[in-house]
Protein backbone atom coordinates (compact mmCIF):
# COMPACT_ATOMS: atom_id res chain seq x y z
CA UNK A 1 0.00 0.00 0.00
CA UNK A 2 1.50 3.62 -0.60
CA UNK A 3 0.65 5.52 2.26
CA UNK A 4 2.07 9.20 0.66
CA UNK A 5 0.73 8.88 -3.51
CA UNK A 6 3.78 9.51 -5.97
CA UNK A 7 5.99 10.46 -2.52
CA UNK A 8 4.76 14.09 -2.34
CA UNK A 9 2.89 16.20 -0.63
CA UNK A 10 3.49 18.87 -3.08
CA UNK A 11 -0.23 19.74 -4.85
CA UNK A 12 -1.50 22.80 -6.83
CA UNK A 13 -3.74 24.53 -5.07
CA UNK A 14 -5.47 24.18 -1.39
CA UNK A 15 -8.26 22.22 -2.85
CA UNK A 16 -5.99 19.92 -4.22
CA UNK A 17 -4.18 19.46 -0.54
CA UNK A 18 -7.48 19.00 1.37
CA UNK A 19 -8.42 16.32 -1.00
CA UNK A 20 -4.81 15.07 -0.14
CA UNK A 21 -5.33 14.98 3.42
CA UNK A 22 -8.21 13.14 3.12
CA UNK A 23 -6.55 10.30 1.64
CA UNK A 24 -3.56 10.17 3.88
CA UNK A 25 -5.96 9.96 6.48
CA UNK A 26 -7.80 6.84 4.60
CA UNK A 27 -4.52 5.02 3.46
CA UNK A 28 -4.09 5.53 7.47
CA UNK A 29 -7.24 3.90 8.28
CA UNK A 30 -6.69 1.23 5.95
CA UNK A 31 -2.79 0.25 6.89
CA UNK A 32 -4.14 0.28 10.88
CA UNK A 33 -6.93 -1.89 9.69
CA UNK A 34 -6.47 -3.81 6.69
CA UNK A 35 -9.39 -6.34 6.97
CA UNK A 36 -12.01 -4.53 4.88
CA UNK A 37 -15.16 -6.35 6.44
CA UNK A 38 -14.41 -5.17 9.73
CA UNK A 39 -13.88 -1.84 9.01
CA UNK A 40 -17.65 -2.24 7.14
CA UNK A 41 -18.87 -4.01 9.92
CA UNK A 42 -17.86 -0.79 12.38
CA UNK A 43 -18.98 2.00 9.95
CA UNK A 44 -22.26 2.08 11.25
CA UNK A 45 -20.73 2.75 14.84
CA UNK A 46 -18.07 5.31 14.07
CA UNK A 47 -20.35 6.76 11.45
CA UNK A 48 -22.89 7.73 13.96
CA UNK A 49 -21.23 8.96 16.84
CA UNK A 50 -20.73 12.72 17.03
CA UNK A 51 -17.38 12.29 18.83
CA UNK A 52 -15.69 9.47 16.01
CA UNK A 53 -16.62 11.88 13.55
CA UNK A 54 -14.62 14.99 15.17
CA UNK A 55 -11.64 12.65 16.05
CA UNK A 56 -11.24 11.85 12.10
CA UNK A 57 -11.97 15.67 11.33
CA UNK A 58 -9.23 16.53 13.48
CA UNK A 59 -6.98 13.48 12.01
CA UNK A 60 -8.42 14.82 8.21
CA UNK A 61 -6.72 18.66 9.49
CA UNK A 62 -3.52 17.79 11.08
CA UNK A 63 -2.80 16.03 7.44
CA UNK A 64 -4.10 19.33 5.97
CA UNK A 65 -1.58 21.79 7.80
CA UNK A 66 1.45 19.54 7.31
CA UNK A 67 0.84 19.15 3.24
CA UNK A 68 -0.27 23.19 3.71
CA UNK A 69 3.13 23.93 5.41
CA UNK A 70 5.01 21.23 2.53
CA UNK A 71 3.71 24.11 -0.14
CA UNK A 72 4.52 26.97 1.57
CA UNK A 73 1.26 27.49 2.16
CA UNK A 74 0.75 28.08 -1.84
CA UNK A 75 2.55 31.39 -1.66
Amino acid sequence: MELVPGNSLITASPEDGRALAVLLARNTIRAIQPDVEVLRKSRGEYANDPDSLTSAAHVVSIEFATIAAANDYWR
